[in-house]
């Protein structure tokens, strides 16, 4: 059953697909992704080393597979990579979306409480889009360097001024920028319909795989403009991120996770019958190095 809100009123539609709880897409405006960003900084700022954590393993992670298994032709896949990260970015923040939900309400969310995603009942359900994903990067990368090596031979730039005269000076370069361009738009736009509100979807009403997908294609059906306007806005941080040897996205990363969850608020209405979770205790800040004393094998109280 989908339920539609008119009037702040519930109204029970049926859903003669499976008759099971349908989100309701709302339609929102740029002003909504601006405050969604908003809100995603807001919950930065709360909790900013947790975040720096939980995302600066990724563009680490990835510039050493990419220097390890290439060497020196890594110069030709350094943007394909961090555009790459859009694809994978999603399911990579997962534990932001879940500090961003208790932190949202009213909780003080530790570092610990991002790992909590991992005994969520649809963890089986994340895990499943995540791995769909992670195929999608790889072919969008494997792809990437085909059109490189078509475009420029094997022969692997022999350092960064050669690499950028190459691409910004030569008929070739250019041809390389709108074919590379190109293609990695259409990987953007099918990662971006297929997950762009499925894992916070997941995360919250336990919804599978399938459904959370089906949502996210109804979301960006019903507003392509605002979606098409993420997507963008998504892109250029990524590219500010990445100048740095990719090191702006260990606060970009992490940002636009925490965003996204608020997206996710904003675009669907609230969910008429939400599962109640038993209230957590407060808590005060706690840091990576605070571990539990039982955690430790001389804090255990022996027998």
């Amino acid at each position: 059953m989908a339920t539609p809100y008119s009037d702040n009123i519930p109204q029970v539609v049926p859903d003669a697909s499976s008759g099971a709880a349908v989100p309701v897409v709302r339609d929102i405006r740029t002003s909504d992704l601006l405050e969604a960003l908003r809100l995603g900084w807001e919950d930065f700022k709360a909790i900013p080393s947790h975040a720096v954590i939980l995302c600066v393993i990724y563009p680490v992670l990835g510039l050493v597979i990419a220097r390890t298994v290439l060497g020196y032709s890594v110069l030709p896949l350094l943007f394909p990579l961090a555009a790459g990260f859009a694809l994978i970015g999603p399911f990579a923040a997962l534990g932001l979306y879940e500090l961003s939900r208790r932190r949202e309400r009213g909780e003080e969310p530790s570092a610990w409480d991002a790992f909590a995603v991992l005994r969520s009942p649809s963890f089986g359900a994340m895990l499943g889009l995540g791995v769909i994903l992670l195929i999608l990067f790889v072919v969008w990368v494997t792809t990437a360097d085909s059109i490189y090596v078509a475009i420029f031979g094997n022969t692997p730039a022999a350092s960064i001024p050669d690499f950028a005269s190459r691409i910004f000076s030569t008929k070739e370069g250019l041809q390389l920028m709108v074919v590379g361009c190109s293609v990695g738009f259409l990987f953007a736009v099918i990662a971006l319909c297929i997950s762009v509100v499925a894992f916070p979807l997941m995360l919250d009403r336990h919804a599978n795989t399938i459904d959370a997908m089906r949502t996210s294609l109804r979301v960006v059906a019903k507003n392509p403009v605002a979606m098409a306007t993420w997507g963008l806005i998504v892109a250029a941080l990524l590219v500010i991120g990445s100048i740095p040897l990719f090191l702006g996205l260990a606060v970009v990363l992490p940002v636009l996770g925490h965003a996204t969850w608020h997206l996710y608020r904003k675009v669907l209405e609230p969910d008429p019958n939400p599962y109640q979770e038993p209230p957590h205790p407060p808590k005060g800040r706690r840091y990576a190095a605070d571990f539990p004393a039982s955690l430790l094998p001389w804090g255990r109280d022996k027998p």
